[in-house]
């Protein structure tokens, strides 16, 4: 049938050559201060792509004080411009809650560089929580590349640096290859859709002559919301008729991390 489940207890193994820091009491506050500077920065010149973000930005802020509320341990990784961040999950599976690319003090990533190029803490890309979580929610680990031609620069001249903090959320997760139905259950309580993806992140899931690029990525989460959230069923074609086709000669799958409550 082309679907399989899962739930969020694999072993994935440790955080490798980056900076990690497991948030405390103070997470939530410090979340807080911050996303203001994340937020509103950077401009987007189509007037319906930017109110989309905005859109983004507001609901990622508020689940993302939902789920420190409720205890999830917030991890963060700084990582120099030309590195690549590495997210991983031991139990559960990633969920971004803040990104920027670019450059918020003079200390980070500053070993070696000029002064010019450290001056601007002033660096945002509003869009960076969004590529993040494209690239990475509902998966057990990925890897992100900080440079520009994934981010774009913010700062010309600038030496940058990626810092993204997520949380491990405890979630099912559910994979359909492309012409197949997914079928998404709850024996207990009902569906609650927390990361939805139609396209194709990896080379290995759902394997196909066609499975040439792991960067097809197509947003479903609002979409398999509106579909499934509150029942205790739900089955949704993966197909390009039903969500559009996000990378033309691509052999793709829906992805869903859900939970039950």
């Amino acid at each position: 049938m082309g679907v399989s489940a899962e739930t969020g207890l694999g072993n994935t193994g440790g955080l490798s050559e980056m900076s990690t820091e497991h948030g405390d009491g103070n997470a939530l506050g410090v979340l807080k201060q911050r996303i203001p500077e994340i937020s509103f920065c950077s401009h987007i010149q189509h007037a319906g792509a930017k109110a989309k973000l905005d859109h983004f930005v507001a609901v990622s802020v508020s689940t993302s004080f939902a789920y420190l509320s409720a205890g999830a341990e917030a991890k963060r990784t700084q990582i120099c411009e030309g590195g690549s961040a590495y997210l991983s999950c031991d139990l559960g599976f990633i969920k971004v809650i803040k990104a920027n690319y670019g450059r918020t003090d003079h200390k980070t990533c500053a070993s070696g560089k000029p002064a010019n190029q450290l001056s601007n803490k002033h660096c945002f890309r509003k869009t960076s929580l969004y590529t993040m979580s494209n690239r990475c929610d509902g998966r057990k680990s990925c890897t992100v590349p900080a440079v520009n031609s994934v981010f774009s620069d913010p700062c010309v001249g600038t030496y940058k640096y990626l810092d993204v903090s997520y949380v491990c959320i405890p979630t099912k997760r559910s994979v359909t290859c492309e012409f197949s139905q997914s079928v998404i259950v709850c024996d207990i309580g009902t569906i609650f859709v927390h990361h939805a993806n139609y396209g194709r992140r990896d080379l290995v899931t759902c394997p196909h002559k066609l499975a040439t690029t792991p960067d097809c990525y197509s947003p479903q989460t609002s979409s398999l919301r509106s579909r499934c959230n509150g029942r205790k069923s739900c089955h949704v074609n993966a197909s390009n008729s039903v969500f559009s086709d996000p990378c033309r000669g691509v052999h793709k799958y829906l992805e869903v991390s859900y939970s039950c409550k």
